[in-house]
């Protein structure tokens, strides 16, 4: 296992001992894509979006909101879930994230339909800048040591939309394979500690087959998907804005670096090979 691999995992290994394997923590203070529990309920009929914000976060949420909902992508987004009255969608904020923000509370119903999910928003989501390995979109609106300054509301609706691309992809997930990789992901940590972090075990080669890769592979390619989420709507929010191609440059310079092999999926549709910026 290459190293930024086997550190992340160790960091995912401690999470599933400590907390259950209920939430998965990723470097830079940044939580994502957290409980994926199966919960059966009957299908929603008055579904849409639930926003169940406290009364003192409400002015820094509309905000937020505002900036996703300034695009045509961040509202198809919203639109999306918010029309459908058999789904679910509660988004709520929490000072228990912080900077961050998780998605969970996933629910099916008896027929294994898709039909709500939980986005909580850190209090402080318009701050901090997870590490560019896993999050190379979010990490690329960190200034540095240049003399732009972008917006904390540019980056808190660019994590709502990395959030809304985890409920996206639970959507079109198979319910039983998902269910398989999060039974296994925990039987793989425990043997992994125990046999002195030899990932050549054939018992975890043979886990990793059934589940289509180690528990970082997974974790790390439903991270990618989701930051893919995050792109687009940065193409078009910041598409006039003077950082456009610092942000952007700064985003393929992430993905080649740390995620070459996920490089086909940010450049799919050419955003980042055909980009003026790269000329």
């Amino acid at each position: 296992m290459e190293p930024r691999r086997l550190v992340s995992f160790l960091v995912l290994a401690s999470v599933f001992f400590a907390a259950g394997a209920t939430e998965i923590l990723a470097h830079g203070g940044y939580h994502s894509d957290t409980d994926k529990k199966m919960i059966t309920v009957k299908t929603p009929v008055d579904g849409g979006i639930k926003e169940d914000i406290p009364a003192k976060y409400r002015l820094r949420y509309d905000r937020w909101k505002a900036e996703l909902l300034a695009t045509e992508f961040g509202r198809a987004q919203w639109d999306k879930y918010a029309t459908n009255k058999n789904f679910l969608l509660t988004i709520t904020v929490t000072n228990k994230k912080g900077k961050g923000a998780g998605t969970d509370k996933y629910l099916w119903d008896e027929a294994g339909n898709f039909v709500g999910a939980t986005i909580t928003l850190g209090d402080e989501l318009n701050e901090g800048y997870p590490n560019p390995i896993y999050y190379p979109v979010m990490n690329s609106l960190s200034s540095g040591e240049t003399s732009y300054s972008i917006s904390g509301r540019i980056l808190a609706a660019a994590k709502m939309s990395h959030e809304f691309g985890h409920v996206n992809q639970t959507a079109t997930a198979n319910r039983s394979f998902m269910q398989l990789q999060n039974s296994l992901m925990p039987v793989y940590t425990s043997i992994f500690l125990k046999n002195g972090r030899d990932t050549t075990d054939q018992k975890l080669v043979d886990l990793a087959k059934q589940m289509g890769g180690t528990p970082v592979e997974i974790w790390e390619s439903r991270e990618y998907w989701s930051e893919v989420n995050a792109m687009m709507y940065l193409k078009e929010r910041i598409s006039n804005e003077e950082y456009n191609c610092f942000v952007f440059n700064k985003i393929k310079q992430n993905v080649t670096t740390y995620a070459k092999e996920y490089e086909y999926r940010f450049d799919k549709q050419g955003t980042l090979s055909n980009s003026p910026c790269s000329k």
